[in-house]
Order: C-alpha cells, then structure tokens, then sequence
C-alpha cells in the first residue's frame, strides 16, 4: 500500500461519489423521518404576531 504523495484519479472519483452519497443518504433520512411524523416543528409563530401598518402592536 503507497501512503503519501498524489491520489490516482481513481480513488478522487470515488472519494467524491462516497461524499455524495453520504449527503443523499442524510437527505432521503430527513425525508422518511418528517413523512414518519418524528421530526418536530420549532416554529412558535412569534414572527406572525398581528401588525398594523407594519408595526406590532403593543401587549
């Protein structure tokens, strides 16, 4: 096994298919765990609070 020195071409070309399947691999989990229901929304509507003329009004 060489260590050091340039990578062969072969192994760049895999080295950036393995990245982008790691990438779609996390992208199609995040998928199936939001169509499950088990990713939770951290919204909390603060930032739709009713305006007036584009102010917020007072509480």
């Amino acid at each position: 096994m060489r260590t050091g020195g340039k990578p062969t071409g072969t192994s760049v070309e895999v080295a950036a298919a393995m990245e982008i399947l790691v990438v779609l691999v996390i992208f199609v989990l995040l998928t199936v765990a939001s169509a499950a229901g088990l990713t939770r929304d951290s919204r909390d509507s603060l930032d739709w609070q009713p305006t007036q003329d584009g102010s917020r009004q007072p509480r």
